[in-house]
């Protein structure tokens, strides 16, 4: 017989508040302690989704996170079912809710999760990026000397890559992948994804740090294309005689880099090079 009570990890709308789950309005309104990222933001969606909360509700987030699951931890042990909620997406993805999941689990209380929307997986899908295989990445570090470490042990990785953003920081994260990661490397900034001024930009990361400087806002996920796999590339040689040829019959250097470039999907920067690196060695 269970005599603990039960964590419930809740997703909570990243955006319309109808995105809701019957069973995230129904687990609001049992649960007997309810943990929120942010309290003033749990009573605008409870208020939304017109639930009416008996719980205890208490803030648990960066700055009190090991104190609260410690706390938080006596009340399951109690008896008492505690529900986590974070601002928007799923606790524990790059928000509170990681350190009381592996306490409760060491005390073998249960833990179930209310699955629902998440930023992640959002982006990733409307990228169009593969999405077969990625990873997440969270927020890259402030300083700039530790972000680029960061992103530079990520040059070679080939999976997908999703991150976190502030946007006053975008341009300046943006610009660093596209030096540690190339600038021809594809991408999407996915800016306030599903609310009403949802918009998704797609292109070069070179492209996309250029036209982040003229200021973003709202809540940023950025996706990023894996390293490309280089096995079966046509050489770069036979590729800068394609160039060559083309420019022969009357196409513009540039422009026959970029359609060669496209048309074998290798980087245009390391094709332009290959090109001058012919010419020289005449």
């Amino acid at each position: 017989m269970q005599t603990t009570g039960t964590l419930t990890l809740a997703a909570a709308p990243i955006g319309r508040a109808e995105d809701a789950s019957v069973r995230l309005r129904t687990a609001l309104g049992a649960a007997d302690i309810i943990a929120a990222e942010d309290t003033r933001r749990l009573r605008r969606l409870t208020s939304d989704l017109g639930v009416s909360p008996t719980a205890r509700i208490v803030s648990y987030y960066d700055a009190n996170e090991r104190a609260r699951a410690a706390e938080l931890l006596e009340q399951l042990r109690d008896g008492h079912d505690v529900l986590v909620i974070t601002d928007a997406g799923l606790p524990g993805v790059s928000d509170p809710g990681y350190r009381l999941v592996t306490a409760a689990i060491e005390a073998e209380v249960p833990v179930t999760v209310l699955p629902g929307p998440s930023a992640v997986t959002t982006a990733l899908v409307i990228s169009g990026l593969p999405s077969d295989r990625f990873c997440f990445e969270g927020f890259l570090p402030r300083k700039a000397g530790e972000r680029s470490a960061r992103l530079a042990a990520l040059a070679a990785e080939p999976r997908t890559m999703i991150f976190f953003e502030a946007p006053h920081r975008l341009t300046a994260a943006l610009e660093a992948m596209a030096a540690a990661l190339g600038r021809d490397r594809p991408a999407a900034v996915c800016r306030e994804l599903t609310k009403t001024y949802e918009e998704v930009r797609r292109g070069p990361l070179g492209e996309l740090a250029e036209w982040s400087a003229g200021g973003v806002r709202g809540e940023i996920t950025v996706v990023v294309g894996g390293a490309p796999d280089r096995a079966g590339e046509a050489d770069l040689g036979e590729l800068a005689g394609e160039v060559e040829r083309r420019v022969t019959d009357g196409a513009l250097r540039k422009q026959a880099i970029a359609e060669v470039a496209r048309e074998h999907h290798v980087p245009k920067r390391e094709l332009y090079d290959a090109v001058i690196a012919r010419k020289t060695m005449r």
